[in-house]
């Protein structure tokens, strides 16, 4: 048995755009207005997220906005040999604000413009929605620099967890890779993207998969592994192909979209836990098999 190809088009579909597009727009001017406290440091504004790479679903509610202090950077300087991290330690200037400081401005600021509706989270600043706004998550960060060489490096973005712990991540490179591979399956990877998110859902209300075992980003990152040729005429093909070959292949082989972290790998915040991975596989391949 498998789902039919009518109820995985209707799962193919974008979610809200127009009312993410206002969310978005309405927080980005927040962030921008020249009387808040760190107006005078350098920093960038972008989405990334289900909605940033047009992968959202309707059942999606947040809209993910980065902020991005850029007058501040923090390296990895790890794969420098002796001479470059000579040359990079003889260039190197002390930071005179800190990604801490940028992120308590920001929180300040987006409380006062928001109301107290607005809690600082683990990871990021929840923003409360209104009648013309969705719900938003405000990740502060600053750069991040990873030097391949001097004085190349690959840029990144980083922020504090609750507990000050800091995680690197790519979020520009894991959606140009994403467009990259959309556009080389002719179109078929978002929306095939789209179909597992909502499938995963409907797992979870069937009681097949826990909450909190598939997020929508790994997901997002399983189906970029898969070759373009499993990308074919129907849903239902792509799905088979794809999940035949992601069931076979090697797991601790599998990159991120960003590809630059692993996508299953224990004891990284950026990575996909081996249990849950397991978890997911089995069950949507049951799922599939019951329906």
């Amino acid at each position: 048995m498998a789902i039919s190809e009518a109820q995985l088009a209707t799962w193919s579909a974008q979610g809200s755009i127009t009312q993410s597009a206002t969310t978005y727009q309405a927080i980005r001017g927040v962030l921008n207005d020249t009387g808040s406290p760190y107006y005078a440091k350098i920093f960038e504004i972008f989405l990334q997220g289900s909605y940033g790479n047009a992968t959202n679903i309707y059942a999606d509610s947040d809209v993910d906005v980065v902020i991005k202090l850029t007058s501040t950077y923090y390296p990895d300087t790890s794969r420098l040999n002796s001479a470059e991290k000579a040359q990079y330690d003889r260039d190197w200037t002390p930071a005179s604000y800190e990604l801490s400081e940028f992120k308590r401005d920001v929180a300040a600021w987006l409380t006062y413009k928001f109301g107290n509706g607005v809690k600082v989270g683990n990871k990021a600043i929840f923003v409360p929605g209104n009648g013309s706004r969705r719900d938003a998550d405000v990740l502060v960060a600053a750069e991040h620099r990873l030097y391949t060489g001097w004085p190349g490096y690959v840029e990144g973005i980083v922020f504090e967890a609750g507990s000050g712990r800091r995680i690197v991540n790519y979020p520009k490179q894991h959606s140009e890779n994403c467009t990259a591979k959309h556009q080389a399956t002719d179109g078929r990877f978002k929306p095939m993207v789209r179909v597992l998110k909502n499938m995963r859902n409907k797992m979870k209300s069937d009681r097949y998969l826990a909450d909190g075992v598939a997020p929508s980003y790994y997901l997002e990152g399983l189906l970029y592994n898969a070759p373009n040729s499993c990308f074919g005429a129907s849903f239902q093909n792509t799905y088979e192909l794809s999940m035949a070959y992601l069931l076979t292949a090697h797991r601790d082989q599998l990159m991120c979209a960003n590809n630059i972290h692993y996508l299953v790998r224990d004891g990284y915040d950026t990575s996909w836990s081996d249990a849950n991975f397991v978890a997911y596989m089995n069950a949507a391949d049951a799922f599939w098999r019951n329906h």
